[in-house]
């Protein structure tokens, strides 16, 4: 009996275990892990010990080393002080002290030839190679069946020799420029160099250790199965286990047939050799999985760092998939990657619920369909949520199981690159929505107990749960999750040509309070106290060297509500290295505001809110994301709307007050956000039109152990779509609202007034209900009142002459009521207005937002 799943065969057996949640409370100290020449260092670990660790509040001390209040230790303090700390007499203080073995020579000397620029050539085969002179130390640990990892050249029949160099991380800078930008950092100055000081360590570390972090960071090539001519190999971090086995289709779940074996550091291995016939001895497609004796029992795991994995029907958990498809099934890249857009315009998007239908949707139907309505609609980037596996659909993603694998509800890997190679082809980025603040608490597909150990990749305790969350928090000080997350980050970039992340929960990983029940109020000492979580922000400091240094035209945005200073300060200037920060801080001030008359609202407290980011720090701002359009919550349509959106937004019938004062709003509080409130821009799916409905996952009945049962929706796919439909209809008010959108984006496409330098707010009346800005070479005034319009009124301006509408909300076009005629002309007069040199007069409508441009700068016509 077989069943088929996005093209796999795979037959169909009784699973052997029940998901469970363990709770197993062994604790374990996870010291420093390493790689050294000819052995797997991951750490000596003993199962019951530990450490002791505190969460502590945010406070007015600053963290220095060898102060009173750091009673944790972190991998980095054992680099700084590893006598406190390692038990294990071959230790990082050992390692430090040795000389590592010199590189092997070569065979035959008579086959060197002159280096070049730092490059070995030998001559192997009838062709000569390229390598770089130093090698990793980890790259001689595992055997001969890694592929070599310098880049090459090859000599063709010409003689001519074409060289690409390797690409390396630059060293770590001085760390001082983040003083320059922010004096009032030399107050935390003492936190802020043990922080820097703390991350240079670690990297000459990784340097003296691993060979650099650009070998660091290729963990997959060594972990997990990898692929040689002669077979397989296959190992796996799990220092708690007793025994290991691999387990899978390919030898009948036998766990006697392929055991494996494991060195002093907690490193399982097995080496399978090619079949007779000298096929791989694992087939494509094949289920596999870990078989461990561990310190909670026995458990069949999916390996760790697995590339697909698949929920068979019937099953609960899932199962590892060996994914190896023969070469020429495999995707080949056909366009080059876009570069790094000036202006970020991002349109968030979740593959599995973008079909108009109720079901979920695939990586070729989203590449189809989706891929050319959003660059229609004048976006640059895509952020696709949930692509690393996870077994409950409803976590939107962010309760990942197999962090190097796409989820297989949307189809296979190479389906995925096919839509990646798409978006490029259209000239699109394509960020992913990448998770490496907390873990799925599964313990038979994910990373939770995964050696019978709850300190295995995490905290152990309570400091490694969250309790909001229900879900596990990695160890940041611990070598191997190191090597994991970073070795994941650059994985996605490399494999499937990511353009760049947005990184999940940034807030949560930064502060061991997670900032849960914290009201951040800006003053310094919220950041710089014992609450930071230092290995935290290394590691970011770290992954953000690796995404920079190897591809310098990834972008990578962090998504924290703390406003963490030094946040988007690069990491040689003593910064944590994002490029944007998400202006999370706007979606909530327009909720609170949408629960408010209009007479309540203040102008001065939306231009704060907008404005409110710090210097040299960019920020992606945005009115709603899919936060917003969750059930339990609401979207700015919504609010404004209500059941109105029903019944009153076909043409052929008039209009509520509620409708068309929705309308009006939502158009303005979208271009406002965009005209001030950051370098970015981004939309959630759907959200550009006003989607009427909130998102509601399928769920079934849950039951509670005190008996309650919260009901679910019938397991109903029906709210968990996009309606692009009726954004389409133009017979429907929902299109005027997509078309302002589409209108919005390509204003911005045509004048880059998000990145312009220059910005000036020269009237934001409260008694009129007025706003007006400049940005970059474009005039925007807004006029948020909701009854009264103003004729001649009087608009200060920077640069003299003739200016022209460019965008008018109230264009019938765009929903409106057309009270402005778009063939004026407006001049300007000299003399001093709203403390500009300039001034013109214009028409005002109530609950309007119109943009003026010099009249020279004329605007390309939308292309429809």
């Amino acid at each position: 009996m077989v069943y088929t799943i996005s093209g796999i065969r795979f037959p169909a057996i009784t699973s052997v275990c029940n998901r469970s949640r363990s709770n197993f409370n062994g604790n374990r100290n996870s010291n420093l892990s390493l790689l050294r020449k000819g052995k797997i260092y991951a750490g000596k670990s003993s199962p019951d010990s530990d450490s002791s660790s505190i969460t502590v509040a945010a406070s007015n001390k600053i963290l220095v080393p060898g102060s009173q209040g750091d009673v944790s230790l972190s991998l980095t303090d054992q680099l700084e002080n590893p006598e406190t700390v390692l038990d294990d007499p071959q230790g990082l203080h050992d390692v430090n002290n040795q000389t590592m073995e010199d590189d092997k020579k070569l065979k035959d000397e008579e086959d060197f030839v002159e280096p070049i620029s730092g490059y070995t050539y030998k001559k192997k085969g009838g062709y000569n190679e390229v390598d770089h002179e130093q090698e990793s130390a980890s790259s001689s640990l595992v055997g001969h069946d890694s592929k070599a990892q310098g880049e090459k050249a090859s000599v063709p029949i010409d003689g001519t020799i074409t060289i690409e160099r390797p690409r390396t991380v630059p060293p770590p800078g001085t760390g001082q420029g983040i003083y320059k930008i922010d004096p009032l950092l030399n107050k935390y100055r003492e936190h802020l160099e043990y922080r820097y000081g703390q991350y240079k360590r670690l990297r000459e570390a990784i340097d003296k250790n691993e060979g650099g972090l650009e070998v660091f960071s290729r963990g997959y090539e060594k972990f997990g199965f990898t692929r040689s001519d002669t077979g397989i190999t296959y190992r796996e971090w799990a220092p708690g286990a007793k025994s290991a086995a691999l387990i899978g289709d390919f030898n009948n779940w036998n766990p006697n047939a392929d055991v494996m074996t494991r060195n002093e550091f907690g490193v399982w291995e097995i080496f399978l050799p090619n079949n007779a016939d000298g096929s791989p001895p694992i087939p494509h497609g094949s289920r596999v999985k870990i078989r461990m004796d561990t310190p909670s029992g026995i458990k069949d795991s999916i390996p760790a760092w697995i590339k697909f994995s698949v929920q068979a029907p019937g099953e609960i958990p899932y199962n590892g998939i060996y994914y190896d498809p023969p070469e020429e099934e495999k995707y080949v890249f056909k366009h080059p990657q876009p570069k790094r857009p000036k202006s970020l315009r991002v349109y968030e998007a979740h593959v599995g619920m973008s079909s108009t239908e109720p079901k979920i949707n695939t990586y070729a139907n989203f590449r189809d369909d989706v891929l050319p309505r959003i660059k229609r609609l004048g976006y640059n980037a895509v952020q696709i949520m949930a692509i690393q596996e996870h077994s409950y659909y409803a976590s939107f993603g962010y309760h990942v199981t197999n962090f190097f694998a796409p989820s297989s509800r949307c189809g296979t890997p190479d389906d995925l690159k096919s839509l990646i190679d798409k978006a490029h082809e259209l000239g699109l980025l394509v960020l992913m929505d990448i998770v490496h603040s907390h873990v799925s608490n599964n313990v038979l597909d994910g990373l939770n107990m995964f050696d019978g150990t709850d300190s295995h990749y995490f905290h152990s305790g309570a400091r490694g749960y969250h309790w909001m969350w229900d879900s596990r928090l990695f160890n940041y000080g611990s070598w191997e999750v190191l090597r994991f997350l970073l070795s994941n980050a650059r994985w996605w970039l490399e494999e499937y040509r990511f353009d760049g992340f947005r990184f999940d929960g940034v807030t949560s990983m930064m502060y061991t309070h997670h900032g849960l029940q914290v009201a951040f109020s800006g003053n310094y000492t919220e950041y710089f106290g014992f609450a930071t979580d230092v290995d935290a922000v290394v590691f970011l400091m770290l992954v953000n060297d690796v995404i920079h240094g190897l591809f310098p035209e990834a972008v990578s945005i962090g998504e924290d509500v703390s406003g963490m200073p030094t946040f988007c300060i690069p990491v040689q200037d003593g910064g944590v290295g994002f490029d944007y920060r998400l202006h999370m801080a706007i979606a909530d001030k327009w909720i609170e505001l949408l629960k408010k008359k209009d007479e309540d609202w203040r102008m001065g407290d939306i231009i704060h809110t907008l404005t409110n980011r710090r210097w040299l720090e960019k920020c992606v701002s945005y009115a709603e994301s899919h936060d917003q359009a969750l059930v339990g919550d609401k979207t700015l349509a919504f609010w404004l709307m209500d059941k109105d959106m029903y019944d009153f937004m076909a043409l052929d019938r008039p209009a509520t007050p509620l409708v068309d004062r929705g309308i009006a709003l939502h158009k303005m509080i979208r271009l406002i956000t965009m005209g001030l409130g950051g370098e970015g821009y981004l939309n959630f799916m759907g959200n550009e039109f006003g989607h009427p409905e909130w998102i509601d996952f399928p769920r079934g009945d849950q039951h509670l152990s005190d008996g309650r049962i919260i009901p679910g929706n019938n397991l109903s796919y029906d709210k968990c779509r996009r309606r692009f439909d009726l954004g389409d209809a133009e017979y429907l008010r929902y299109h005027g609202m997509q078309e302002f959108d589409r209108a919005m984006q390509h204003l911005e496409e045509t004048y880059g007034f998000m990145t312009s330098e220059h910005q000036y707010v020269s009237r934001k009346d409260e008694g009129d209900r007025t706003i007006v800005f400049e940005r970059g070479n474009l005039i925007f005034v807004f006029n948020f009142h909701w009854t009264n319009s103003y004729s001649d009124y009087r608009v200060g301006c920077l640069k003299p002459g003739k200016y022209k509408i460019v965008l008018d909300s109230d264009d019938t076009l765009f929903g409106g009521f057309n009270r402005i005629d778009h063939s004026a002309e407006y001049f300007t007069s000299d003399g001093r207005y709203d403390d500009r040199p300039h001034s013109f007069r214009v028409y005002a409508p109530c609950r309007t937002a119109v943009v003026y441009a010099l009249a020279e700068h004329e605007l390309e016509p939308v292309k429809r």
